[in-house]
């Protein structure tokens, strides 16, 4: 029975496990002291626009950039001290693809499984998975540089797969890509999950932090402002719709105090006024009877942007 004990605690303890965990260049604090966990199979995200700390919190787990203060523990051990043994087990996208541009697809695949000191013979069967999970079987012999970005993408995350690693890192895993090329890579994304793969990403895209994280924190300036599921996160500091007015530039100001208390929340950007209510469509009539005429209306479900301007007054694309 102590065995089975011993066992469930392992099975529980987190993958990642950061306490008051400190980034710093020079002067500049990029990571505040942040508390995380990840547990195994769970998708977790960090969220937050472009500066936030992110990345840097991601490079200090992918065993990259030494921490500054705090307690970090990846897969049980400590990356200043275990770094080669913990980045042998994971996996790491990183936000711009470094393929060898001049390798075919297959060959990028196979050459990297040898870095890992895997037999010739497995990595040529695991090439072979890893394309068609990418779906890129039909380019296997096509050069890296005629790609897409799609495609570069895809085969990048292929890659990341070769060790089948305990934890795969995705820092900003579809910036750049066309709409139809990011919704592919989220299916191949959520593929993993279902497949038990733990995934740790970093995004400033909402709908994508919404799409695959299971948990996230949502980060600002180094620090942690909020941490839950989506659908926690969107209910404890959102309504359940939202009312977006638009205006001309620098006319939105003036609508503020017509449609005081026609919702639980109003909050006015440069070109449009949110008004934060249980009923849009309800709102939509109250500012019609008010006499407001937007250039533009539209009623839709809070997101996670949402809750992002409700903690740190403005917008994750700022």
């Amino acid at each position: 029975m102590a065995a089975a004990g011993e066992r469930s605690a392992r099975e529980l303890s987190p993958l990642v496990s950061a306490k008051a965990l400190v980034k710093r260049f020079g002067e500049v604090e990029a990571v505040r002291g942040i508390d995380v966990e990840v547990f195994k199979g769970e998708a977790f995200g960090f969220l937050g626009p472009n500066g936030a700390g992110k990345s840097s919190a991601m490079r200090m787990v992918g065993c990259v950039s030494p921490r500054s203060d705090g307690d970090l523990r990846v897969l049980d051990m400590d990356p200043q001290i275990d770094g080669p043994s913990i980045r042998a087990r994971l996996g790491v996208v990183p936000q711009e693809d470094n393929l060898d541009t001049e390798l075919s697809i297959r060959q990028n695949l196979q050459v990297y499984g040898r870095y890992f000191g895997l037999s010739r013979a497995h990595v040529r069967a695991k090439a072979t998975e890893l394309m068609e999970f990418a779906q890129l079987t039909e380019r296997a012999d096509d050069e890296v540089d005629t790609l897409s970005g799609g495609m570069k993408r895809r085969l990048t995350i292929a890659r990341s797969l070769v060790n089948d690693p305990d934890l795969l890192l995705l820092d900003e895993p579809t910036t750049g890509l066309d709409p139809q090329a990011r919704h592919l890579l989220w299916d191949r994304l959520f593929r993993l999950k279902q497949l038990g793969v733990t995934l740790l990403i970093t995004t400033h895209y909402m709908d994508e932090a919404e799409q695959l994280c299971d948990r996230l924190v949502i980060m600002d300036n180094g620090r942690i402002v909020a941490e839950g599921s989506p659908p926690e996160l969107i209910a404890s500091y959102s309504t359940r719709e939202v009312l977006e007015l638009r205006f001309a530039p620098g006319e939105s100001g003036d609508v503020a105090s017509t449609v005081d208390g026609l919702a639980d929340r109003v909050e006015v950007l440069p070109d449009r006024v949110l008004l934060y209510t249980e009923n849009g469509e309800a709102a939509l009539s109250a500012t019609h009877a008010r006499g407001v005429q937007p250039l533009s209306c539209l009623v839709r479900r809070s997101t996670l942007e949402d809750v992002f301007l409700r903690l740190t007054g403005r917008t994750l694309v700022d």
